[in-house]
């Protein structure tokens, strides 16, 4: 049995699997108990976990539990994201934002394990040509793997890539979208992506407030519909059979909008507003203010916290090495010296 602190967690693996609830959380660990050891082996490459993080974290609580540990040989990590992606997306029960942001993932994994952009100079470069992927092009690949359209692969890769950046804005953000706990659209997620990156955590704020703080929007006023015009009277000389025997239709007033469909698919409700609000992400509309702004104060404490303890947990060393314990403790300094500047500004701004 390898042994558990041979293990690292990768929090860019880390983040491709969607999260257990804490009632699936505890139930894995109840049946890991009932049955006295790790049934599902922790799979790795070249020693970070690929699949069985919750597993790891259960062996880790639980020393006395056995396990097992399988070795997987991947040419990069784009590889290794993309296993990732599809084991998931192969394996659970998964919610639609769960399903968009793994094929999202798989899609940007897939196109750089492929030779990325075929306009980048990387591309243009004789190893870039070689590596290009040829027909089918790998947007219809990854949509023909999935069960869906090469639209919605696209769409999921803007989404995938908004949620990062929101996560990157405000640590947690992509844990409370996949888990259900908020539900911004997929157009104000992709929007985070788009925006300037001072202007993201109140942007973050603003798309992840509940339904019932939102403001709600006034109902529409309805228009007049036209006078209706009576439809001429038959000719005395029309028989039974020539009258009509169907009422006339009435035309659409010409305020109203119709939207373009694509073939097969049901027209979307208020379509033109939903891309509206998107498209009024990408200008800002007026300067944040500093109230508006706390939530980037607060989010890079809580991110430069979270990510120094990551960063202590799977690599202790920095502590007990004493040159490294000497930069850490150089870098602390640096921290109070920056803080105890700002505390003397806020005296004296009292």
């Amino acid at each position: 049995m390898m042994n558990l602190n041979a293990l690292k967690i990768d929090p860019e693996f880390q983040g491709k699997i969607p999260p257990l609830t804490f009632e699936e959380l505890n139930q894995l660990e109840a049946n890991i108990l009932r049955d006295g050891r790790i049934i599902n082996p922790i799979i790795v490459w070249q020693g970070l976990i690929v699949d069985g993080h919750n597993r790891y974290t259960i062996a880790k609580k639980h020393p006395e539990i056995p396990f097992t540990v399988h070795e997987k040989d991947f040419a990069s990590r784009y590889e290794a994201i993309i296993w990732i992606c599809k084991n998931q997306l192969g394996r659970r029960n998964l919610t639609p934002e769960q399903k968009k942001y793994l094929i999202g993932k798989q899609y940007e994994a897939e196109k750089c394990a492929n030779g990325g952009d075929r306009k980048s100079p990387a591309a243009k470069s004789g190893y870039g040509k070689r590596n290009l992927i040829g027909a089918p092009k790998t947007c219809y690949k990854v949509a023909a793997e999935s069960g869906v359209g090469r639209t919605y692969v696209i769409e999921a890769e803007h989404y995938a890539k908004g949620l990062d950046a929101a996560e990157e804005a405000v640590p947690g953000t992509r844990q409370k979208v996949l888990s259900g706990e908020v539900k911004p659209t997929a157009a104000e997620i992709a929007s985070v992506a788009r925006a300037p990156p001072e202007e993201r955590p109140a942007l973050v704020a603003e798309i992840c407030k509940s339904k019932e703080q939102k403001p709600s929007k006034p109902p529409a006023q309805k228009q007049k519909a036209p006078p209706a015009v009576a439809a001429p009277l038959p000719d005395v000389s029309t028989s039974d059979e020539e009258a009509p025997d169907e009422e006339p239709t009435s035309t659409p007033a010409p305020s109203e909008l119709i939207f373009p469909q694509k073939e097969n698919e049901p027209l979307k409700v208020d379509r033109q507003q939903i891309l509206e609000i998107a498209n009024s992400r990408y200008v800002p509309k007026r300067l944040a203010d500093g109230t508006a702004m706390l939530c980037e104060v607060s989010g890079a404490a809580n991110s430069m916290m979270r990510r120094w303890e990551s960063v202590f947990r799977e690599y202790p060393d920095i502590l007990s090495d004493a040159e490294n314990r000497a930069s850490v403790e150089r870098t602390i300094q640096k921290l109070r010296d920056y803080l105890k500047n700002l505390e003397d500004k806020m005296e004296e701004l009292l």
